[in-house]
């Protein structure tokens, strides 16, 4: 089988009958050619179907125009809100995206290798940098890297993060304020830096607060780990007030706590994180907090700008206060 072949600027050249170097000036911003000679090359390229290629302009500026953006966990609803803003905005700013999924939904440090190898002007991840080694290996390569919601950063590799210990202490002041004797946490995976924040956030406002210290069962990211978390806990002892660690996890807590008879918010009350869409309806009606994902946007955009320059500061972090969305979840 032919494989097909794009054409070339030899070929619009030769039927423009003109010079390579015209049809060369005629796709260059600000170059100097005649306007009889600009038709010509327009009209021989639209002809040809021909589109002028970015490898040239990438090895004259070193500078590709892309961006790529580290995504995983798409069935959760924030991470395809992260995708839907930040790549509008790049794209308003005149950036291509190169999109680059992973089996992870919360850590870089498995693709961080790999991605220093595209030739792009910056790393945009949803996901966190967990180990020191894999932040070293993105910052060996001088691409900017922004990464959400992580606690190691580098030369050139920052973090804009929602402020996950200041949201668990606000959990913690709501339960406290419906009454709450018996706190509980669900967690997400162990190694990771969100969950882990947000717990200590809630410990330090429970604390604060004259109340015991949550029991805590870990869970994965997901509606099915949520439900089995919840199961556990009520399993071991009372609870009447659980902050989970995101909102996947406290939709399927929800289900199983109303599958054992209890109510939701008079014998427990339930908050979550992220505000997904389905945390308003009317079925889960959920408490829970806005990551402000325009602003955590706008903020990796700005740093991205900060880490490209030559004086660039290192271990750069931003924190997002989290909005708290009050709910019938809580309401007693």
């Amino acid at each position: 089988m032919v494989s097909k072949r794009y054409p070339t600027s030899i070929e619009v050249a030769r039927l423009a009958g003109v010079s390579q170097s015209a049809v060369s000036r005629t796709f260059t911003p600000g170059a100097s050619v005649s306007a009889r000679t600009r038709d010509k090359v327009l009209a021989a390229a639209e002809t040809l179907g021909f589109r002028p290629s970015l490898i040239p302009k990438i090895m004259l500026t070193d500078r590709s125009g892309l961006v790529a953006l580290v995504v995983g966990g798409l069935e959760n609803a924030f991470y395809a809100r992260v995708v839907q803003i930040l790549s509008s905005r790049l794209r308003e700013a005149g950036n291509q995206i190169l999109l680059v999924p992973v089996d992870s939904d919360y850590t870089l440090d498995a693709v961080a290798a790999r991605l220093t190898q595209y030739r792009v002007d910056a790393i945009v991840s949803a996901l966190a940098v967990l180990s020191r080694d894999a932040a070293e290996t993105l910052s060996a390569s001088r691409i900017p890297v922004v990464s959400f919601n992580t606690p190691v950063t580098a030369a050139r590799v920052g973090s804009v993060s929602s402020d996950n210990v200041l949201g668990g202490r606000q959990a913690a002041a709501l339960l406290h304020a419906t009454g709450l004797r018996h706190p509980a946490f669900i967690a997400g995976p162990a190694d990771s830096p969100a969950s882990t924040e947000r717990l200590s956030g809630f410990r330090h406002g429970l604390r604060e607060a004259g109340l015991p210290a949550p029991r805590v069962a870990g869970a994965a990211y997901t509606y099915e780990g949520g439900a089995e978390a919840a199961t556990r806990l009520y399993a071991e002892g009372p609870v009447d007030g659980l902050f989970c660690a995101n909102d996947l996890c406290a939709l399927g807590t929800m289900d199983a706590l109303r599958r054992a008879g209890r109510r939701i918010p008079e014998d427990v009350r339930v908050i979550g994180y992220d505000d997904i869409p389905a945390a308003a309806w009317g079925g889960y009606d959920l408490t829970s907090f806005d990551q402000d994902v325009p602003a955590l946007v706008e903020a990796a955009l700005a740093m991205i700008a900060r880490l490209s320059t030559e004086d660039a500061a290192d271990g750069e972090r931003v924190l997002i206060p989290p909005r708290l969305t009050e709910r019938g979840s809580t309401r007693v």
